[in-house]
């Protein structure tokens, strides 16, 4: 009987979470609940979603090692590997100077501190800070895991920095190279686990229409929409030059690329609306290395180094849009002009300073650095608190489809993209497939090229375009 019932696809599940989460964060406020006045309902909501984003950031560490560790011993095979992450890293920084470049246009049209309702006395310096010596601590692993432990009442709380793991994975990855035939049970061993990984990540993926339930309605009660008023021009300025973005600049990279819009944005989707609703590019992660490679069709060699690396340093939200838009509206809060040399300012930190901030990744020690550059005071940060969970929602969004959008087109431009892949209906799953591919079923490639040397496939459906 129930083998009749017809099937739910997993963008409806989403969409049914989406339209859930509103509802239940509606009812939660209205009977009360808060971030300082939690009631079971509202609790609820944010066990569900905080333990999904845990169970996230968990497989995060282990993912990230055996991937660039596997990754960097395929790239042996590819004679463009150093092409490759060049490219990226180009690409990470023309989207980011383009950004930057949009985020100042936006804030200077839309003059975003005019009519503000925050006074001096909500100005407070933040508890964190971002610095250019960030980058070489960051850098640098504290240990072999890239973990590190703080205490307090609770207990003892384990965290780890992306940042050092990726310099780890990639020192044992290159070791594994120049060992050679003697690295080989140890290479097939990573190999084995990251599918074992994979695996138990595809399980965690299948929660997320529940833990979209859990996130949105906490989002909900915690913030609420009543906060808006009094930065409602800061925040319609973000939004709008957060959707020039992902809705102009991300679209005409791709046309120029030749790939389809729809097809970016449908196989990308898992990804952004999860950054979307646990404001995470590191906890997202997982689901962006996914849906790049499954859905979009970059090969697991390059994804695997490209997103980790992406979600450390490639966030056009947070370091370039809303840093550029936060410090005219600094400045123009405390009378301060700003000219040209502090608009070039504004972009170099964007383009170089995500790098800087690496190992301590936020918006607001990106906007601290901002503003330290500038001369601009820090206290400023503290006019904007009031709003950052909500615009912080869209940065990650921002970040996420970033860091899927540069592996594709750098893949599309060496001419290792699987554009069957890429076309390939997605029939509602999280990515155009519920299994990985095996590597005897993927596409043959030339090690030169990268060109497809497969025989072709029978029977194949129209691509979607």
């Amino acid at each position: 009987m129930l083998s009749r019932l017809p099937r739910v696809s997993f963008g409806t599940q989403v969409l049914i979470g989406l339209v859930l989460g509103v509802a239940l964060g509606l009812v939660a406020r209205a009977t009360g609940a808060s971030a300082d006045n939690p009631t079971w309902l509202s609790e609820t909501l944010r066990i569900i979603g905080s333990s999904f984003v845990t169970l996230l950031r968990t497989i995060v560490p282990p993912l990230v090692f055996l991937a660039i560790v596997s990754s960097i011993a395929n790239l042996r095979e590819v004679t463009n590997a150093a092409r490759l992450a060049w490219q990226t890293l180009l690409w990470f920084a023309i989207t980011a100077l383009i950004s930057v470049g949009i985020g100042i246009a936006t804030g200077l049209l839309l003059d975003p501190a005019r009519g503000a309702g925050v006074t001096a006395a909500d100005a407070a310096e933040p508890s964190r800070t971002g610095g250019w010596l960030d980058f070489l601590t960051g850098i640098i692993p504290a240990n072999a895991l890239g973990l590190s432990a703080s205490a307090n009442d609770a207990g003892v709380n384990l965290s780890f920095n992306v940042l050092q793991i990726l310099i780890v994975a990639i020192a044992v990855g290159i070791a594994v190279v120049k060992v050679g035939d003697a690295a080989e049970p140890f290479l097939t061993f990573s190999r084995s686990a990251l599918s074992v990984v994979q695996k138990v990540l595809w399980w965690i993926i299948l929660l997320a229409p529940l833990a979209t339930v859990g996130l949105l309605g906490n989002a909900i009660v915690a913030y609420g929409w009543d906060t808006l008023g009094s930065l409602g021009r800061f925040t319609l300025a973000i939004y709008v030059g957060l959707l020039l973005v992902i809705g102009v600049l991300y679209p005409v990279l791709l046309r120029v690329h030749g790939l389809s819009v729809r097809q970016f944005f449908s196989g990308a989707w898992p990804a952004i609306q999860l950054a979307f609703v646990s404001r995470s590019s590191i906890g997202t992660m997982p689901v962006t290395q996914a849906v790049t490679e499954r859905n979009l069709g970059v090969p697991r060699a390059y994804s695997s180094f490209a997103v980790p690396l992406g979600a450390t340093t490639k966030m056009d939200g947070c370091a370039a849009i809303y840093p550029a838009i936060a410090a005219i509206f600094v400045a123009q809060f405390f009378g301060v002009q700003l000219g040209l040399t502090e608009y070039l300012l504004i972009a170099f930190v964007a383009v170089i300073g995500s790098a800087a901030t690496a190992g301590v990744t936020g918006a607001t020690v990106m906007l601290t650095l901002t503003l330290s550059t500038l001369g601009l005071p820090l206290e400023g940060v503290g006019l904007l608190l009031a709003v950052d969970p909500i615009l912080d929602m869209g940065r990650t969004a921002t970040n996420v489809a970033g860091q899927a959008l540069i592996p594709t087109i750098v893949a599309k431009r060496e001419g290792i993209l699987d554009r069957a892949a890429y076309d390939a209906a997605r029939r509602g799953l999280p990515w155009a497939t519920e299994t990985p591919v095996a590597p005897e079923e993927r596409p043959a490639r030339d090690a030169e090229t990268g060109a497809d040397t497969s025989p072709p496939r029978q029977n194949q459906p129209e691509p979607a375009r």
